[in-house]
């Protein structure tokens, strides 16, 4: 995983020894702002609606039915989870939390502290995401800060679409395509299916885990930014690897993943409830 970080100046994981970060980087490192591609017709991508979590990235978002009465969304990694990485298999749902989120508006400046009321749900089997409820609405963010949350997309994304990862924890984009997806990413005791990979541009670094990735042209979420190969090792901590559906094993050195994000609208109902029983949604059970 792209290594959560604890404190603004530490590079430590959430658990101990034995915990499996990818795309490990000390926060010393500078990360290159890539600049918006130049079509004219798309607008830039700013960090309104991006959070920072205390080791993470993370973003606030809706479904397209989301009332503006809904308790507000917010999207990060199942491995920033304050609780630690959950291990294979595992599932939460509905456990309290009062973790707390610094909204940024569109330069990148705090503009206000949203809390959570539980983790509504967090996992790292099959994707590698944790949805927080809040004890705001929508429409009191709106109204509070001017700030509008990230709708997430509703369709698979496709190869080679315009993309920036907007990370809230470090205040940078990382801008790229996708370069396609991958039947099954391994790392470490983990499995993940139908990543999205990046091309080579997206070099993100430790603390923007839990990142929104944007897709350019709709300024829609399509995928939360979540690993990476650091050092070429094959399907080990840090480094995952892919595996195709015949069972080959391929390593990419340098390359960046991330989680898509499609395939949980289904299961945000009323009242932003996450329901892993409603049509249509295939999110990992307890």
């Amino acid at each position: 995983m792209n290594k959560p970080l604890v404190g603004a100046f530490l590079a430590a994981l959430l658990l101990g020894a034995g915990a499996a970060p990818a795309v490990a980087a000390e926060p010393a490192q500078q990360a290159q702002d890539v600049a918006p591609k130049a079509d004219p017709a798309v607008k830039a991508v700013t960090f309104a609606g991006t959070v920072a979590l205390s080791n993470c990235s993370g973003s606030v978002v809706r479904s397209p039915d989301s009332a503006p009465t809904d308790p507000a969304l917010v999207l990060s990694n199942g491995h920033c989870l304050e609780s630690g990485f959950p291990g294979p298999g595992e599932v939460i749902v509905d456990q309290p939390s009062s973790r707390t989120f610094t909204l940024l508006n569109a330069s990148g400046s705090g503009v206000g502290t949203l809390k959570a009321s539980k983790i509504a749900y967090g996992t790292m089997t099959d994707t590698d995401l944790s949805l927080y409820e809040t004890t705001s609405t929508y429409q009191q963010i709106e109204d509070s800060y001017g700030i509008q949350a990230l709708e997430l997309e509703t369709a698979h994304p496709t190869a080679g679409t315009a993309i920036t990862v907007a990370s809230g924890y470090w205040k940078r984009t990382y801008s790229c395509d996708i370069d396609g997806f991958v039947h099954q990413l391994k790392e470490g005791r983990w499995t993940w299916k139908d990543s999205v990979r990046y091309t080579p541009e997206c070099q993100t670094i430790g603390g923007t885990s839990g990142s929104p990735v944007i897709d350019d042209a709709t300024g829609k979420v399509v995928a939360v930014n979540n690993t990476g190969n650091e050092s070429g090792q094959e399907c080990t901590d840090n480094n995952p690897c892919e595996v195709d559906e015949n069972g080959n094993v391929t390593v990419r050195e340098g390359i960046n993943y991330a989680q898509q994000t499609y395939n949980m609208v289904p299961c945000i109902g009323a009242g932003s409830k996450i329901d892993l029983d409603r049509e249509g949604c295939a999110l990992p059970k307890p």
